[in-house]
């Protein structure tokens, strides 16, 4: 039976709301649903903090770091996760203890976790968030007005080997660099699973306009249909291109091989909304192996970048197997290698249209 508690707006209001809620309007949660196992990716939970586990702290919807201890009250967000070096799980709520899956607020079923890591931190799910009328607050409620077919900026990706391989710190500086040059610049995050870490990276390296797959309703691209994330990418690069951002420097999370990446760069309609490519690796090995992924899907990137660019033979290594140049953190901060790369991408994307 289906149950709604009025009266809660006092402790709701109270509890720590999570980066991934910062959307939310949250003055509309005024009630808790009880039927907590019936939760759909992007349903707000209230839950109190059990059992401390790998995470002992989450990401405040202000943009700060916040401990929490248990009997604490939060507000999170029902998804997935995919975390190659961290947890996999499912937007599954179960109503006797949930896993904290990401400390940005996506909360679920863990399924899989790295060794290294200790077990996720339990909550206990005490409603769904709902409005006066009875209807569950979800993400999707407060997202981005939904638009595609983005015109008149200009857009990077910045891909890579796996989680860790570099990629956020390339975004963070190649914007920097265009931000140098004088551009307006958007950074923009399109997969992943809600964070305000490289949402700040992007911030305070000068971006004029910064937005994430959250802001389009999703906690996290894991498991969400293609045809959502595709259109969320083109609302995000619109939304940039109406803050007046002439270039845009885009994440795709995670590695080459991540089911939702690799659809994603299969499809003619999204390589098509970018001028050019970027490539993160870890090594010259990882180098090679996503440089010969990407030519399968006709993608030649315009230089490699990453973790990789802290080695000076991994650098040698990489530019020998695969004639790409490597770039570091430094290099992209250069305004003058930022426009190089500008003019170069947007002159090979114009022979490709020519041929």
């Amino acid at each position: 039976m289906k149950t709604t508690a009025f009266g809660n707006s006092s402790m709701i209001q109270a509890a720590k709301w999570t980066f991934s809620t910062r959307r939310v309007r949250m003055d509309d949660a005024v009630a808790l649903k009880s039927e907590v196992a019936s939760a759909r990716s992007g349903d707000l939970v209230l839950a109190r903090v059990q059992q401390l586990g790998s995470h002992e702290r989450v990401q405040l919807r202000d943009g700060r770091p916040a401990t929490i201890f248990v009997d604490d009250l939060i507000v999170a967000a029902c998804g997935a996760r995919y975390a190659s070096d961290q947890f996999e799980g499912i937007a599954q709520i179960d109503p006797v203890a949930t896993d904290l899956l990401a400390g940005g607020g996506c909360m679920g079923k863990m399924r899989h976790c790295h060794d290294k890591m200790k077990r996720p931190t339990q909550v206990v799910p005490l409603g769904l968030l709902a409005d006066a009328a009875h209807n569950t607050l979800n993400l999707e409620r407060y997202a981005m007005l939904s638009t595609i077919s983005p015109h008149g900026i200009h857009a990077i990706a910045v891909v890579g080997a796996a989680m860790n391989s570099g990629k956020t710190t390339s975004v963070a500086s190649l914007v920097h660099g265009f931000k140098r040059a004088g551009f307006r610049v958007a950074a923009l995050k399109v997969t992943g699973t809600g964070s305000f870490g490289d949402y700040n990276a992007y911030v305070d390296a000068g971006a004029n306009f910064v937005a994430d797959f959250t802001d389009t309703g999703m906690v996290s691209t894991y498991m969400q249909p293609l045809r959502r994330i595709v259109q969320a990418i083109g609302t995000l690069m619109n939304a940039a291109a109406n803050a007046g951002c002439e270039v845009a420097v885009v994440e795709f999370a995670d590695g080459l091989l991540q089911a939702e990446t690799a659809a994603l760069l299969q499809d003619p309609e999204v390589r098509a909304l970018f001028k050019g490519f970027l490539y993160a690796a870890p090594d010259s090995l990882a180098a090679l192996g996503g440089y010969q992924a990407l030519a399968a899907v006709d993608i030649r990137p315009l230089a490699l970048t990453g973790l990789i660019s802290r080695s000076p033979l991994n650098i040698q290594e990489a530019e020998a197997a695969t004639g790409l140049t490597v770039l570091t953190r430094e290099a992209l901060r250069d305004p003058a290698q930022a426009c190089s790369l500008r003019n170069y991408s947007m002159a090979r994307h114009e022979r490709r249209l020519v041929a």
